[in-house]
């Protein structure tokens, strides 16, 4: 049988992170997928933005190709802009199948089918194994409905197929087609980095992530082994240096963790690396064996500085907790980023107050701060939509700096002020300054400077006590 052109798409479209950073990381979901089906099929990954393709650029190259089926994957934000590179696939070929994946299609598959009449197929939740069956049914003209983990329609309705049991050994998976991908392009200030992800699933379920229902609430990893394997990879085949582990917790095993530092210790793989950690999953016996092992940086998610904010989340955490884990982590030699979420639909001015007031006690290097926004899929959404707080559905607008939701205590400007007044709080302390132009020559500040005035400053400060 004849091979399938396919081409599976990151398509263009605006983000507010490869803005600040002028660089953009790589697309392992497509790597993933591509590593499934190449050895069956003729297939070609298009990273839109690390190639700085225009969608005319890419509407050329899809002509070019002519690929037989368009795979597009998209983030909320970004669902627009799949569905203007749906409508290129089927302009020029009106006979290509076209797939969407992804968090957002995965949740709201019949409103995505509705909303983008030129999309067919919806892989909702972990698409490796679904994404090669579908393939295979569609190179044969067969039926659809035997493929678990899609929605299509048929006779004007909608058809959600049964959920496609979570993949539980890792490592059955090929390693990424990083092949694929326009590697040098993954560089920031000079320096080439990678990213892996080591494991999948999240036990906990807090209000405003969609991880737990994307990959599952049963954790999987994979082996030590495995993980070595791939940065081995990333370093000796690419040359990259800096890491970043996509985990929603890398340290939720603290055996594995532990493990993987000594193992990149003891390859000598010569990377610097930076690894996600709940607070409560962080230990001095962590920090140590992952400094050993080359760590530079544990992102913590702290989140809020009002425990009855934290309780709303779900965290399961406490203000003291974050306190604690960060001290453990500079005390052994780590830098600590923390993630500041503000705007819930209940939260008072003293309880944002407390959360800029713990980014600057806990004693993290960066400070991240986002909006509440409620993503398809997660409770934050259900109690949004549930209590009518939803202002809108342009999902251009759902980027954790755009406010969405209805506020008790605050209006939409406010919110977007108070934003702008958290990261100046933080960033403009003396002490940051000094620190910034001594060790990175200003970098972060000029970044934040250039975002805040792009994205966020477009009137005078208010004063917000």
């Amino acid at each position: 049988m004849e091979r399938m052109k396919i081409m599976l798409i990151s398509p263009p479209t605006d983000n507010a992170i490869s803005k600040i950073l002028g660089a953009t990381g790589p697309p392992l979901g497509l790597a993933y997928l591509a590593s499934m089906i190449r050895d069956e099929h003729d297939v070609r990954v298009v990273d839109s933005a690390a190639e700085g393709l225009s969608k005319k650029q890419l509407k050329s190259l899809m002509k070019k190709e002519d690929p037989d089926l368009v795979g597009l994957t998209a983030t909320t934000p970004g669902i627009p802009d799949a569905y203007e590179i749906a409508g290129f696939a089927k302009e020029i070929n009106e006979d290509a199948e076209v797939i969407i994946g992804g968090p957002h299609a995965t949740f709201l598959p019949e409103q995505t089918l509705g909303e983008c009449p030129h999309i067919d197929v919806v892989v909702r939740g972990e698409g490796e194994l679904t994404l090669k069956e579908l393939v295979s049914v569609i190179e044969r003209d067969g039926d659809l409905r035997r493929v678990r983990g899609i929605s299509f329609r048929s006779n004007g309705n909608v058809v959600n197929t049964p959920p496609r049991e979570l993949i539980q050994n890792l490592d059955e998976l090929p390693i990424p087609a990083y092949d694929m991908l326009p590697m040098r392009r993954y560089a920031f200030e000079g320096v080439q980095f990678g990213a892996v992800m080591t494991s999948r699933g999240c036990p906990f379920n807090c209000v405003f992530c969609s991880s737990s229902l994307q990959f599952g609430g049963r954790w999987r990893g994979h082996s030590p082994g495995r993980v070595i394997e791939e940065l081995s990879i990333l370093r000796n085949e690419y040359g990259k240096t800096e890491i970043e582990f996509l985990d929603d917790t890398f340290t939720l095993s603290k055996d594995r963790a532990v493990e993987i530092s000594r193992l990149i210790k003891e390859e000598k793989l010569d990377i610097s690396w930076t690894a996600s950690s709940r607070v409560d999953t962080f230990s001095r016996e962590i920090a140590d064996a992952m400094r050993e092992g080359g760590a530079k940086t544990v992102y913590f998610e702290l989140e809020s500085g009002s425990q009855g904010v934290l309780d709303f989340i779900g965290k399961g955490i406490t203000p003291e907790k974050s306190v604690a884990a960060v001290r453990c982590c500079k005390r052994c030699g780590l830098s600590a980023v923390g993630s500041f979420v503000i705007g819930f639909p209940d939260e008072t001015e003293e309880e944002i107050n407390a959360t800029i007031k713990l980014s600057r006690k806990s004693g993290v290097d960066l400070a991240q701060f986002t909006i509440a926004t409620p993503y398809p899929g997660t409770r934050l959404w259900s109690y949004v939509v549930k209590n009518n707080l939803l202002l809108t559905r342009n999902w251009r607008k759902f980027t954790t700096l755009d406010p969405v939701i209805r506020l008790k205590n605050f209006t939409l400007s406010q919110i977007s002020r108070i934003l702008r007044f958290a990261y100046l709080k933080f960033y403009l302390r003396p002490k940051f300054v000094i620190d910034d132009i001594i060790r990175m020559k200003g970098i972060i500040l000029k970044k934040m400077g250039e975002h805040l005035k792009k994205n966020l400053i477009i009137a005078k400060l208010p004063a917000f006590p």
